[in-house]
């Protein structure tokens, strides 16, 4: 298939530039993917779609506030460093403005100056490893105090509080982006839920800003997905192997945990405790070995992630429901409403 074919028209006010509040007060499309059928609901609803014994698969894992405002030594010129993945020790391979300016060996500082990095070297697609300096016993603690959480290009409001872009059950430090579709359950949804019988199971992708890098190839086979870290505990590995086998549905909560538990699954042929890299590309044609259903929000044109929906759901109830949400104004992206799809 070609890139354009995931094309459609999405009209700018449809960006979700804040959560909904409540959380669970987002909108939520109910697809089937056998019928392509659509029903329109309201995300705290989900106790009423679906059934006791389905098992919930949620991303646990936690966004780091790393967006670094700072300042070239001795010049004071303004710069901005991105913390995408420990490298080794306290050296982090980031994103970094103006690229061209911090070159190896220049030297900045943060804050109040008690956090201060080093540049060691530019990567071949202009990423920088960058060493950072601090007299605190871990590094999160300057980000807790230094950092901004960093959000997508598209969302441009600053955030009034920053568990607003964290899930209620984040606790693994190392997402560069959260996993959105579980920023729509409250606490007091998942007791609801587990009251009723359904299970909720923890995997961990640490989400790497390649989810949002654009399909540059015309021809999608040929892109190349940026690699993430995932684990999968052996409490849900056999949490999973047991809906499984009793005949219940195994629903991942998000695109993440979906890689993840697809990844585990194509690789062993089962879901059995692991940890490791995954590099999946879920796109029309692929199998899924695992998941059941998937709820997710709705996400770009032309991405990795609206092929993945396309993947599991047919490409052609999945355009047509976006194009129902395009109509019905449901919001998009990080922030946006959602889709539970069975």
């Amino acid at each position: 298939m070609l890139k354009k074919d995931f094309w459609f028209d999405l009209p700018k006010e449809l960006i979700a530039q804040e959560p909904a509040d409540p959380r669970d007060s987002a909108r939520l499309m109910c697809l089937d993917r056998r019928t392509g059928q659509v029903e329109h609901r309201i995300f705290h609803d989900l106790p009423q779609l679906l059934q006791p014994g389905d098992l919930l698969v949620v991303n646990n894992s936690k966004v780091l506030p790393a967006r670094l405002i700072g300042q070239k030594v001795p010049t004071g010129a303004v710069c901005e460093v991105l913390l995408l993945r420990q490298v080794k020790g306290d050296t982090w391979e980031c994103l970094a403005k103006p690229g061209k300016r911090l070159q190896p060996g220049t030297r900045l500082t943060f804050g109040d100056g008690t956090l201060t990095a080093q540049i060691e070297q530019t990567e071949e697609d202009g990423n920088k490893l960058v060493t950072f300096f601090y007299d605190t016993e871990t590094l999160y603690e300057k980000l807790d105090s230094f950092g901004k959480m960093p959000l997508p290009p598209y969302i441009t409001k600053q955030l009034e509080d920053q568990s607003q872009y964290q899930t209620v059950y984040a606790k693994e430090l190392g997402s560069a982006a959260a996993p959105t579709a579980g920023l729509h359950f409250t606490p007091e949804l998942m007791d609801t839920l587990r009251g009723l019988g359904i299970r909720i199971a923890e995997v961990t992708l640490h989400v790497g800003l390649g989810t949002f890098r654009p399909v540059k190839e015309e021809n999608i086979a040929d892109h190349v997905m940026h690699s993430e870290w995932y684990s999968v505990s052996e409490e849900t590995a056999q949490l999973i192997r047991q809906a499984k086998a009793e005949g219940h549905r195994v629903i991942s909560v998000g695109t993440t945990s979906c890689r993840t538990l697809e990844s585990v699954a194509k690789k062993y042929g089962e879901i059995r405790a692991c940890s490791g890299d995954t590099d999946i590309f879920l796109y029309p044609g692929c199998e899924f070995r695992c998941i059941d259903g998937l709820i997710t929000n709705f996400h770009l044109p032309e991405s990795t992630l609206i092929m993945l929906v396309s993947a599991f759901c047919g490409y052609e109830h999945t355009m047509e429901a976006y194009k129902i949400a395009v109509q019905e104004k449901y919001r998009f992206f990080s922030f946006g409403d959602a889709m539970l799809i069975i």
